[in-house]
């Protein structure tokens, strides 16, 4: 189940990794209200993903919101690129800046220290 979660996700923050290392503007830190961010978790998101706090899912596909945050990989620019890429088994959705960001500090909030 981790597995498939890792092979699934993983080539996609390894190249939004690679992405932020050329480019340093693209590395700029993301700022959003994580607030309003799991607002839009939960109005865009939930139907598919378990969006709360400590709410690991039992199956990699789709993954929780945790297990994403608590992927190693798991930056802010990752979730950038991420959030603005088309996926299989994802609907395409067409969100703004400030709510990307938004979205992302939300995500970036559930990690694990």
């Amino acid at each position: 189940m981790v597995i498939t979660m890792c092979r699934t996700i993983l080539p996609y923050f390894m190249a939004a990794a690679i992405l932020a290392a050329l480019s340093p503007v693209v590395a700029q830190p993301i700022e959003g209200d994580p607030v309003t961010g799991r607002q839009i978790a939960m109005k865009l998101c939930s139907s598919c993903h378990r969006v709360l706090p400590m709410t690991l899912s039992d199956m990699a596909d789709p993954p929780s919101f945790q297990s994403i945050a608590d992927l190693p990989s798991t930056t802010g620019i990752s979730l950038n690129v991420f959030l603005h890429s088309s996926h299989r088994n994802m609907p395409n959705l067409i969100i703004s800046p400030t709510e990307s960001n938004d979205l992302i500090a939300y995500i970036l909030s559930l990690k694990k220290d």
